[in-house]
């Protein structure tokens, strides 16, 4: 693309909150100027200041934001292919984790993998996302449960962003899980090993938010307090892995702290949404989970909608609970396994999910946003939760490029 352009397309899904379905506008037109939008409309009221600049008619197609996947776990070592079979032949969850596999697996590969692998590895996967019009990722630590290994992991994620035409927004996770060295000692690990390391990733410019897992395998709302006190000393905004497999208030806590977002929540009850609303906390929900672990309780939709706050999806990417590299996939897992519409599944990976990784300038199309487009070739846009295992990514503007 030039460095001025307008787009023609038979639709633009903006995803702007009120007004129309999907704040949509038939036979568009978008400017572009560099990489940001300064406009948007009906191409028959496209300003006369545009109207010389070169253009590009994409027909009959659907224009959309690129898409966001604001969870992602996508820089690791090795795979649990073995576990999945555990599961299948009856084990749990928590019983896959207790017997020293889950998380901990992972994190024996990934300590032990180059720095250089991990990126190998990882940017396979977010090869596949940005052929599905992903132009923006979050990546999150937590697989190496000392400071060697965090730091690896988010130099690395800092790397995916340099290497691909792709947004990356970093998550420490160093209170995803007890490593064996301080088995039956959460206490002392996050005062001696997650907190510290978390200082130098913040010190080394690595962080951008800060996260946790609160659940009964992981760390109790007490120790994730700890940590979320130094995130709010350091400037830092968090989120957390709340409410998965359990109510530990978790949900209640993120949101105590003005969190970006509480992810998972399926034992979310009514005080945990209230309280999400009030703080402005974005529920991102994570259908690839919920499928791989064959969970029975959904997350309470109803619930959210109620208190009116906010969904997003997300894939979760990660080798365990969710080995799923399609956001597409996602959508539709979000529609047929959690009931949400059409609608709120593609505002959950645009501007919803830009709420939940603290985005101001992404996730719709509107004059002052980033340049990052998708566009399909869908006839509505329904499809893009319709359809299953098919791709009808025509292109990808990234910053205005593409």
């Amino acid at each position: 693309m030039t460095e001025k352009s307008v787009l023609f397309s038979a639709q633009v899904a903006t995803m702007a909150a009120g007004g129309t379905a999907y704040g949509l506008y038939r036979d568009a037109a978008i400017a572009v100027d560099g990489s940001d939008i300064v406009w948007v409309g009906a191409r028959s009221a496209l300003p006369a200041e545009y109207a010389d600049w070169p253009a590009q008619d994409y027909g009959d197609r659907l224009i959309t934001p690129g898409l966001i996947d604001a969870h992602t776990h996508v820089v690791f070592g090795g795979n649990r292919a073995a576990e999945f079979e555990m599961r299948l032949n009856g084990a749990t969850y928590e019983e896959v984790a207790r017997a020293g596999g889950g998380i901990l697996s992972t994190v024996n590969a990934t300590r032990s993998a180059s720095e250089d692998a991990l990126l190998s590895d990882a940017l396979q996967r977010v090869d596949a996302l940005i052929a599905e019009g992903v132009t923006c990722l979050e990546v999150k630590s937590g697989y190496g449960l000392d400071t060697e290994t965090e730091l690896k992991m988010l130099r690395v994620a800092r790397r995916i962003g340099e290497m691909r035409p792709v947004r990356v927004k970093t998550s420490f996770l160093g209170a995803h899980a007890v490593p064996p060295e301080f088995a039956a000692q959460p206490d002392a690990y996050i005062a001696e090993i997650c907190i510290p390391a978390l200082r130098e990733a913040h010190a080394q410019g690595l962080v951008d938010a800060v996260d946790g897992f609160c659940e009964g395998i992981a760390f109790n709302p007490t120790q994730i307090a700890q940590v979320f006190d130094v995130a709010a000393e350091l400037g830092l905004p968090v989120k957390l892995h709340a409410e998965q497999l359990s109510n530990l208030g978790g949900a209640r806590l993120a949101a105590s702290y003005g969190a970006l977002s509480a992810d998972h929540i399926e034992y979310l009850d009514a005080e945990g949404a209230a309280a999400m609303a009030r703080a402005g906390t974005v529920a991102v929900l994570l259908p690839g989970a919920f499928y791989t672990l064959r969970e029975t309780q959904a997350p309470p939709v109803d619930l959210l909608r109620q208190h009116q706050v906010l969904m997003a999806l997300a894939t979760d990417c990660n080798p365990g609970s969710s080995p799923m590299t399609s956001l597409l996939l996602t959508l539709n897992m979000g529609c047929t396994l959690f009931r949400l519409t059409p609608e709120e599944a593609l505002a959950g990976v645009t501007r919803n999910a830009a709420r939940a990784l603290g985005l101001t300038d992404a996730g719709t199309i509107a004059p002052g946003q980033r340049a990052d487009l998708a566009i399909w070739d869908v006839e509505h846009a329904a499809e893009l939760s319709y359809r299953i295992g098919y791709n009808p990514l025509h292109k990808r503007i990234f910053g205005g490029q593409g």
